[in-house]
């Protein structure tokens, strides 16, 4: 089955049609007629299986088939994400698909001044793409009329609940209208995760995309064991050795993530970073860096592992493997996306080879390792120390963390 074959209007086709779409994936073939007849859905799929078209596309269709109120008489639809960048995106997605209809899909994220964000909403909107925070403070102020609120989407519900939304959406739903329809996507289930979805949803068709293989075919993975301190020079190496190349690199904290650009930095390396410390102005700014290619290395936290599609990742390095097994699977599926091939390669110390077990039995295999002989090893540190001395680097890093945690403590104050 083909896009023009569904029961869905011209003009949402075009949009379909301009953004290269011909074939519906396999969550969107079994959630898109069902979200057409009005019915609830609970979908779990992984990262990369089309998750955001699977909603927008009915969504746009219902809202266009009904009589259009006056906008001022508040949003008709709401879509909920765990990440500024996830939102940014889906509705980037949704004006994209309804780039040929009358309606209007606002985005609502924190970290940037809400001024903009109001006069939006007082123009009037369908479509309120948000983040839970910045949603609830608008609300409160009066801004954001939910009154006639006729279908509740709620993407990357597991992300939400390990970020503490879960009072967020509890304290959502009173001022929500009870006949409404309801759409829940996530990428796990579990005893909470089926717990929040079926008090949300009523008689839901579900959905679960399960694959053998959760990881995407177009994706070649593979484990090399560094040591945590030689880390950085193994990057370095990679680095210099595709330096055309667009390299996104996953650290476990935000101050990692500052430190890892530091050290690349002191080698002649440029790299940004990107991670939940950074206003949403810095956040965009490093994105749209290392999309439009300024910048070919990203230095990132989880944050950015879930559901973002960056053009043109050709490498994923896990600098650290992450403490989450399943977050393994989101942040090489930043690489691999659509038709193109891509590359993910883990850097894994002794002191995370439990992290390792945890992967391989979370994905059930095993990961190809890539071996280092001795020889190699000690020349790739060699080759770097040469460049900087290890025992400066060391105390410069040192300075440069607490001067970040000063800067913190600072702002919070």
């Amino acid at each position: 089955m083909r896009f023009e074959d569904y029961n869905i209007r011209a003009e949402i086709k075009r949009g379909i049609a301009q953004l290269g779409l011909k074939k519906p994936t396999d969550i969107q073939y079994k959630a898109i007629p069902n979200i057409l007849n009005g019915e609830d859905v609970l979908a779990i799929a992984q990262t990369g299986t089309g998750k955001t078209a699977a909603f927008a596309i009915p969504l746009l269709s219902i809202l266009s088939r009904k009589k259009r109120r006056e906008r001022g008489d508040g949003i008709r639809a709401i879509v909920m994400a765990p990440t500024h960048e996830l939102a940014l995106q889906i509705n980037q997605v949704i004006n994209a698909i309804g780039k040929y209809t009358k309606l209007k899909s606002i985005c609502l994220v924190g970290g940037v001044e809400q001024d903009p964000q109001i006069k939006l909403l007082q123009a009037g909107g369908d479509i309120l793409v948000c983040t839970p925070g910045r949603l609830f403070d608008l609300h409160h102020q009066g801004y954001v009329q939910l009154k006639r609120c006729e279908i509740l989407i709620l993407d990357e519900a597991d992300h939400m609940l390990d970020r503490g939304f879960k009072k967020d959406i509890d304290d959502l739903l009173r001022f929500l209208p009870r006949q409404r329809q309801t759409l829940f996507f996530s990428a796990t289930i579990n005893p909470e995760i089926k717990k929040l979805a079926y008090s949300l949803v009523q008689n839901p068709i579900r959905i679960q995309i399960s694959p053998k293989d959760p990881i995407s075919k177009n994706v070649d993975h593979a484990v090399c064991f560094i040591e945590m301190d030689d880390k950085r020079f193994f990057l370095e190496r990679f680095y210099n050795e595709h330096q055309s190349k667009k390299i996104l690199a996953f650290v476990r904290t935000k101050v990692r993530a500052e430190r890892v650009v530091k050290a690349m930095e002191r080698v002649g390396i440029k790299a940004i970073s990107i991670h939940g410390d950074k206003v949403q102005k810095e956040r965009s700014a490093a994105l749209n860096a290392f999309i439009n290619n300024e910048i070919n290395l990203l230095i990132a936290t989880d944050v950015s592992a879930r559901g973002i599609d960056i053009p043109g990742v050709e490498f994923v390095i896990n600098y650290d493997l992450p403490e989450q097994a399943e977050n393994y699977v989101h942040r090489i599926g930043r690489t691999g996306r659509g038709k193109s091939r891509g590359q993910a390669i883990s850097f894994c110390s002794s002191s995370e080879k439990q992290l390792l077990e945890d992967i391989e039995a979370y994905t059930n295999q095993q990961i190809k390792e890539l071996t280092l002989d001795k020889a190699e090893y000690l020349q790739t540190i060699d080759l770097a120390v040469g460049n900087s001395k290890r025992l400066d680097d060391l105390l410069s890093e040192i300075e440069e963390i607490e001067e970040f945690r000063r800067k913190k403590k600072k702002s919070k104050k």
